[in-house]
């Protein structure tokens, strides 16, 4: 069974920045499309950054220029940089993996807080 694990979440004041990270455990990740999506408070979740298997990425137009998505299918992980946040960054992130089938798979949410 797939399991997404992230970690890296924490509380940062607003300009600063923080990484996050998702293994992944009882598969490998090279055919998948990974991504990482946010969701905040009282809101519905929101895809911020997809990478495709060849590397290709998109952003939401909010993040775009401040993050940055890269995966390592050596050690099974998919990474977020979070460069200059801000206030509205605020809230849950998830990871998460579409295989080939199609079949996808949910981390368990890590909370990053950007206080203003």
């Amino acid at each position: 069974q797939v399991r997404l694990v992230e970690s890296g979440g924490g509380l940062v004041q607003a300009g600063g920045s923080l990484t996050l990270s998702c293994v992944a455990h009882g598969t490998n990740l090279i055919s998948a499309y990974m991504g990482w999506y946010h969701q905040a408070p009282g809101k519905q979740r929101e895809s911020v950054a997809r990478i495709h298997d060849d590397l290709t990425t998109n952003y939401a137009d909010s993040v775009n220029g401040r993050f940055l998505i890269s995966r390592d299918d050596v050690q099974n992980s998919v990474s977020l940089q979070m460069n200059s946040l801000k206030p509205e960054d605020t809230g849950v992130y998830y990871c998460h993996a579409l295989f080939p089938g199609p079949q996808d798979s949910w981390g368990q949410g890590i909370q990053v807080t950007v206080s203003s």
